[in-house]
């Protein structure tokens, strides 16, 4: 089968490798119909994730087909369609009970990293049953690729650890794909202000078109001024990173309000201050997170009655044989306009 391999920092390829098979009686084999790039793949190809070794299949997203299963998968036979879940869920052990599948002890955040993903013709889905969703009768494929991975990030490290609430001041800080997906599912909270901050006028285009109430372009590097002079030189009550870089890790402890939350979902590959010399008195809680998936089911179920419409993330299309193009066109997004691309079989 033809794979995208991760070759070491700044290097990749499409190989010939052998189709996957069962190792566990947990495990499935699908055939992948669509995937997509994330964010966190560049952050492997930067060489910001160790655990991820050259020769590994990246990807960690898709909708599929099952192709086998193994003889204890019960929730799944060969022929159905299903959502495959970026994180792998034994379900039994301690943090599984905890829903913290993003730690299981024999699973997580594994496709793509330290087992082969799903960038590729066929992939092996370990613990099968907790880790991949049927997908309903005349659901848009697309827009369930977005299910994979994306809108749980933003909802769950964004709005949910940034504690969104009716009435409260949001502001998101990048305006890239996990960005967007948390302006997107912060308004089942309706928030009265989503404050959208970026350098690509574009994508804040894209925002005021997803709902934002304001956004700003920082280039000027005067944002810190400008979102407390539009919040009564309070701040936000919840200021989410969504870049995993220094500098706007530091701009959210600038405009978050006392009492407020800084909710990070980048990942970040160098260090960050923490200046607790302006934060130890103003009743901050600073959230760190990766994806559980806990949520998956509910966004299914808003898909499905149309609540939400993750498919206006999607903006480029490519067959897997250009998936090298489409590595470029993502990387390149702010000449590009890429926000999430589809790879198709």
């Amino acid at each position: 089968m033809k794979a995208l391999v991760y070759l070491g920092p700044a290097k990749r390829a499409v190989e010939q490798r052998q189709k996957p098979e069962i190792t566990s009686p947990t495990d499935a084999i699908v055939r992948v119909t669509k995937t997509t790039i994330c964010g966190t793949d560049l952050h492997i190809l930067k060489g910001d994730v160790p655990s991820c070794q050259p020769g590994r299949i990246l990807g960690h997203e898709g909708v599929d087909v099952i192709e086998k299963a193994g003889s204890g998968v019960t929730a799944f036979k060969p022929g159905d369609r299903v959502l495959i879940s970026c994180i792998s869920s034994c379900g039994k052990w301690v943090y599984c009970r905890k829903l913290m599948y993003s730690h299981c002890t024999t699973g997580g955040w594994i496709l793509g990293n330290t087992i082969d993903g799903t960038q590729a013709e066929f992939v092996r889905i370990p613990y099968a049953d907790t880790s991949l969703y049927h997908i309903p009768d005349g659901a848009d494929e697309e827009a369930l690729v977005m299910l994979s991975d994306i809108l749980p990030t933003g909802f769950e490290c964004g709005v949910l650890n940034g504690k969104v609430q009716p009435g409260t001041t949001v502001a998101i800080v990048g305006s890239g794909p996990i960005g967007l997906a948390a302006l997107l599912t912060a308004q089942f909270y309706s928030p009265s202000d989503i404050i959208m901050i970026d350098l690509d006028d574009n994508r804040l285009e894209m925002a005021k078109r997803f709902g934002a109430t304001a956004v700003i372009n920082s280039t000027d590097g005067k944002t810190l001024e400008t979102v407390l002079k539009m919040t009564a030189n309070r701040g936000v009550d919840t200021a989410i990173e969504a870049v995993g870089i220094p500098a706007t890790f530091e701009l959210c402890e600038g405009i978050v309000a006392p009492g407020g939350t800084i909710a990070n979902i980048g990942v970040h590959g160098t260090k960050v201050d923490l200046h607790l010399e302006h934060l130890w008195d103003r009743n901050i809680t600073i959230t760190t997170r990766l994806v559980d998936t806990v949520s998956t089911p509910l966004l299914l179920n808003s898909v499905r009655s149309r609540k939400i419409d993750p498919k206006l993330l999607i903006t480029h299309r490519f067959k897997f044989e250009h998936i090298l193009d489409a590595y470029e066109t993502f990387a390149s997004a702010a000449k590009t306009h890429a926000l999430k691309v589809i790879i198709e079989a």
